[in-house]
């Protein structure tokens, strides 16, 4: 994945949510939900989650986690992705259509 794909990701390690720059002129009730989202999993979880566009378009979670994290609860980590797939699959549905307009826009 790239830097470019990249939409958003938060770090329970660092305490710290992202969003890539080249989506700041998301609504700020979208950029909300996602940072939302994002804490919520890792303050649950632990680790960092990832929300990126694939090579298709499509928005893909992806969860990573320090080998010397006895604390990540892994199975949990599958679990609760699935759950945010489906509880914002209306807003990942709408963030893969804007994404597929910025990438006509060049």
């Amino acid at each position: 994945m790239t830097e470019e794909q990249i939409l958003c990701s938060a770090s329970k390690y660092q305490e710290k949510f992202y969003l890539n720059p080249r989506y700041q002129n998301l609504p700020q009730k979208i950029k909300d939900e996602l940072k939302a989202a994002c804490v919520i999993f890792t303050e649950e979880i632990g680790g960092v989650i990832i929300l990126y566009y694939d090579d298709e378009g499509n928005l893909s979670i992806a969860t990573e986690f320090e080998e010397n994290d006895f604390l990540y609860d892994e199975i949990g980590s599958g679990l609760k992705v699935n759950q945010m797939r489906n509880n914002k699959r209306e807003l990942f549905e709408q963030l893969e259509e804007y994404y597929e307009l910025m990438q006509m826009r060049g």
